[in-house]
């Protein structure tokens, strides 16, 4: 004997109600503790899914909040350092300037990893190794480019190579470095100096900063800060001093008779004779400034025709008493 089976569900509780019209069907009762089991899961499971994300959601607002207040403390801290550091050079334009740096790039000032030089800002090695870091890159290459170098005057050129991931092709980076071009503090230590460059360029170009850094430039420009007038005196009258953070002009002189491989007393004699004195000591700084970079095209040009004319006078240090 057959029985109908009778199965609805009610609007409300979303549940399926049976009914029989004869005695209970054990069939039908199975059926029906399936789909029970069935609705009970998948309540069980939208309940997991709603405390999954409102427990992501907590955690991470307070990560977002925590960043904002960083940002907001770093931009606070660089501003008054800037105004304590650079008080007479320091724009309204300058200080906006810093804020956005420190929003987008994270550089901070008292780690010393942004300069404000001339009224311009520039990021350090240290600012871009601490970028590199925080964006997790996967590493970085150099290497000499010894058909650019020149070991013998002093001339060195890298090659840097930085990787931002694992299947990066890579972002490349040259750096150059002699003495003419570095500060006379680091003669000696161009080797180093041009694989800094290199690394900073490509670590600029890898990660879009168009900062230039400070390592980058010829030698480090100084702060326009108004000097005593007794030291301005001094530096007036030092026909060999500083100006404008150039190299000394005895530095340059130097420079140009080690790359030439020139004589230095010819040159001394020829360099007196130029400027109409008796020594080159008497010589007035635009004097011997003019001298070297006359001397510095003409080697550069013809280094067999200066080095006869310089050849002359040592006939006549042969003929002075």
């Amino acid at each position: 004997m057959q029985f109908p089976l009778q199965i609805r569900r009610e609007p409300k509780t979303n549940l399926f109600i049976f009914g029989m019209h004869g005695p209970a069907d054990s069939k039908a009762w199975a059926i029906k503790d399936q789909i029970e089991t069935l609705d009970s899961a998948k309540r069980y499971m939208l309940n997991i899914a709603k405390h999954c994300l409102a427990e992501e959601a907590g955690m991470a607002a307070p990560n977002v909040r925590q960043r904002v207040r960083g940002l907001q403390s770093l931009v606070r801290k660089n501003a008054r350092l800037a105004r304590s550091r650079w008080r007479g050079e320091l724009s309204p334009l300058s200080l906006t300037e810093l804020k956005r740096l420190s929003c987008d790039l994270g550089l901070s000032i008292a780690s010393g990893e942004v300069l404000l030089l001339n009224g311009k800002w520039y990021v350090t090695h240290a600012g871009l190794l601490r970028i590199a870091q925080r964006n997790r890159c996967s590493g970085m290459r150099t290497a000499v480019d010894k058909g650019l170098s020149d070991p013998a005057s002093h001339r060195w050129v890298f090659k840097a190579t930085v990787y931002k991931s694992l299947h990066s092709r890579g972002f490349v980076g040259y750096g150059d470095a002699d003495p003419s071009n570095v500060s006379s503090m680091v003669h000696g230590a161009e080797m180093r100096v041009a694989e800094t460059r290199a690394v900073n360029r490509a670590l600029r170009k890898a990660y879009g900063i168009g900062l230039c850094s400070v390592e980058e430039l010829g030698w480090a420009p100084r702060s326009e800060v108004p000097a005593p007038p007794d030291q301005c005196k001094a530096s007036a009258n030092a026909n060999n001093g500083h100006q404008n953070g150039q190299p000394r002009l005895r530095d340059r002189l130097c420079l140009l008779i080690r790359q030439y491989q020139l004589d230095a007393g010819l040159v001394k004699a020829y360099a007196a004779d130029y400027c109409g004195t008796a020594t080159l000591r008497d010589a007035s700084r635009d004097q011997v400034e003019t001298f070297i970079n006359d001397l510095a095209e003409r080697a550069a040009k013809d280094r067999e025709a200066l080095i006869c004319q310089l050849n002359s006078y040592t006939k006549q240090q042969e003929v002075a008493p």
